[in-house]
């Protein structure tokens, strides 16, 4: 199985809506990087190891704050593939490095691809890729059989939206800016229009990033995707201290306590 259709088959054979873990790579410390990523990729289908950038567009203020941590601890692109090579244990999940297009560039794309398959990352997210000037980094990584994941939003014209799913690999991610879960745990009418939408046209799987919290939210947006992305409140979770694995397996329903 290739690297990308190994993204595309976790999240198909969870149990329940799949959940994708994200952690900034380095925080809240280095030398946590490696248990963290273990813990994390044990409980959760896939993992998403954010490259810490200092001038990021869609991260709010956790994600800006575990990669301020990051950068000053040292962390970039070679320090995490570094770490992944001298890992000593198998990963349970697959893993994807989510990243702004810099540093990708500046590692370049035919080194980046090699490093990634070398390494066991299994596909890429890079949300200021615009589809237009995607051609270059995707031969590579199709080259190498990793995903190279595309991204729409509820501002994605229908057409656009067509395409970028039938150009996606591993998954397509559903951004949603329009709406939250919460207090009344509903999604909006336009929400749920706008995820159908995106789950009629694409031929993989769909994950949605939505600030997903507790399990009460993971059951809501799985109604309607394939699986959550969990992001602000695991990156809380490893700043406090607590266990991320156990976090997960509360949002997959495995525990009792979330």
């Amino acid at each position: 199985m290739r690297p990308h259709e190994r993204v595309k088959a976790a999240i198909e054979q969870s149990e329940g809506p799949a959940v994708v873990g994200f952690l900034t790579a380095g925080h809240p410390h280095p030398d946590r990087f490696l248990r963290d990523l273990a813990a994390i990729a044990e409980a959760a289908d896939a993992v998403e190891i954010g490259v810490p950038f200092s001038d990021p567009m869609a991260d709010g203020v956790t994600v800006q704050r575990s990669s301020r941590v990051a950068i000053e601890h040292g962390v970039s692109l070679r320090w995490i593939f570094a770490e992944l090579e001298r890992r000593d244990f198998e990963l349970a999940a697959p893993v994807l490095l989510m990243s702004y297009l810099n540093p990708l560039l500046a590692f370049g794309y035919e080194r980046l691809a090699a490093r990634a398959a070398e390494t066991g990352v299994c596909g890429f997210i890079v949300p200021d890729l615009p589809f237009e000037e995607s051609g270059p980094l995707k031969a590579a990584l199709d080259a190498a059989g990793l995903a190279l994941v595309q991204l729409v939003t509820p501002a994605t014209p229908r057409e656009r939206l067509r395409r970028l799913a039938a150009e996606s690999s591993g998954f397509l991610y559903a951004v949603t800016r329009t709406g939250t879960t919460g207090a009344g745990l509903s999604v909006p009418a336009e929400l749920a229009e706008y995820l159908a939408a995106v789950k009629a046209a694409s031929p993989l799987p769909v994950c949605a990033g939505f600030g997903v919290r507790e399990r009460a939210h993971v059951e809501l947006i799985g109604r309607h995707v394939d699986g959550v992305i969990v992001g602000s409140a695991l990156v809380e979770v490893l700043e406090s201290g607590a266990d991320p694995a156990a976090f997960l397996r509360g949002l997959k329903g495995r525990s009792a306590t979330v």
